[in-house]
């Protein structure tokens, strides 16, 4: 007779547009709680409510640094590209 092991947990979760998850495969990767983490050890979060969390700049960062050859733009779309119901303000070359 086989016997079976069951292992579960509780992963908690962000809530809103911003949930891990919709920012591309890159959040299954690099955990949010770690960032989250990280954000408060260097006092980096945000004090007010803005348009866009610290959280999502520390993945575009990381975007960047992995597409280092692509424009802003470009990587910014493949990031949210989950989140085509959103009208969201695409970054712009400077002029």
């Amino acid at each position: 007779m086989q016997e079976k092991s069951v292992i579960t947990s509780t992963i908690e979760t962000a809530r809103g547009v911003f949930a891990p998850g919709h920012l591309g495969e890159l959040t299954q990767i690099v955990d949010f709680a770690l960032v989250d983490a990280v954000l408060e050890e260097t006092g980096r979060r945000e004090k007010r409510l803005r348009l866009l969390p610290s959280r999502v700049v520390v993945y575009f960062v990381l975007a960047l640094a992995l597409f280092e050859h692509r424009s802003y733009r470009t990587v910014w779309s493949k990031l949210t590209a989950a989140l085509t119901r959103w009208p969201w303000c695409v970054p712009q070359s400077p002029r």
